[in-house]
C-alpha cells in the first residue's frame, strides 16, 4: 500500500484547484492595485474609515492598528483589534475603504453576537490542534496498516476526523466573511463614504478577497472526499 497523496485521482483534482486558487489570487492583487491607483473621493484612509464605521455602530472599545504584511488584515476578537496592513492603514482608495470597512464588518459581527462568528470562534482552538496532527496521523496510519491493520485504521480514521475538522472550519469561515462584506458595503453607501464608481470598486475587490475563502473551502472539501475514499470506506 502507498501514500495515496500520489495516486493520480489526486492530482487529477488538485491541479484545477491550484489553477483556480491562482487566478483567484492573481485577480485579488491585480484589481487591488488597479484600485489603488485612484485617490478616493471622501479623501478618508483606512484607519478613519475604520474608526468612523466602529464609531457610528457604537462601539469604543477596539482599537485600530497597523500590521505589517501585505493582505494581512483581519480582526482579533480576542483583543479586540481591527489589524489593516500598512497599504490600507494609510492608503486612501476604495480598496482600502473595502477592507477597512470589511474588518470592521467582524467587529460589528462579534458586538452584535453574530452567530457564525460564535462558532468559528469556539472552533478556532479546537482546529488548530487536530490539523496540525491530522497529517502526522496519517502517515502514521499508512505506516501502521502494514504491519498492524486494525490499529492503522484507527488511527488514520482519527487523522480523517482531524481533517474532517478543518473542512467545517472553512465552511463556517464562509458565511461569516460574506455578511462581513454586505455590512461593510451597505454602510460605505449609506455613510455615502465612496461614491458609485468607488462602492462598484469595494464591491468588486470584497468579491474577490471572498473568492480566497471559497476556494479554501473546495480544497479542504476535495481532499477530505479524497481522504475517505482513499482510507475512510475500508473503516
Amino acid at each position: 500500500m502507498y501514500f495515496g497523496y500520489y495516486d493520480l485521482d489526486y492530482f487529477l483534482i488538485l491541479i484545477p484547484i491550484i489553477a483556480l486558487s491562482w487566478y483567484v489570487q492573481h485577480m485579488l492583487k491585480s484589481k487591488f492595485k488597479k484600485f489603488s491607483k485612484q485617490t478616493l473621493s471622501a479623501n478618508l484612509s483606512g484607519k478613519e474609515i475604520a474608526e468612523k464605521m466602529l464609531s457610528d455602530h457604537g462601539i469604543y472599545d477596539v482599537k485600530v492598528i497597523s500590521v505589517k504584511g501585505q493582505l494581512s488584515d483581519h480582526y482579533n476578537p480576542q483583543k479586540k483589534t481591527v489589524n489593516l496592513s500598512q497599504s490600507v492603514y494609510n492608503e486612501r482608495n476604495s480598496a482600502a475603504a473595502a477592507v477597512a470597512a470589511h474588518e470592521c464588518g467582524h467587529a460589528v459581527q462579534h458586538a452584535k453576537g453574530y452567530e457564525w462568528l460564535k462558532m468559528r470562534s469556539i472552533l478556532v482552538p479546537m482546529v488548530g490542534v487536530t490539523t496540525n496532527f491530522a497529517g502526522w496521523m496519517l502517515i502514521g496510519g499508512v505506516i501502521l496498516m502494514q504491519s498492524a491493520p486494525l490499529l492503522g485504521q484507527q488511527v488514520m480514521s482519527l487523522a480523517i476526523l482531524g481533517f474532517a475538522s478543518g473542512t467545517l472550519f472553512s465552511l463556517v469561515t464562509l458565511p461569516v466573511e460574506f455578511d462581513a462584506s454586505k455590512r461593510a458595503i451597505y454602510w460605505l453607501e449609506r455613510k455615502r463614504i465612496v461614491n458609485q464608481r468607488e462602492l462598484m470598486q469595494s464591491k468588486e475587490a470584497l468579491n474577490w478577497a471572498a473568492g480566497t475563502y471559497v476556494v479554501a473551502a473546495l480544497a479542504s472539501i476535495a481532499n477530505l472526499v479524497y481522504l475517505w475514499l482513499r482510507f475512510g470506506r475500508r473503516n
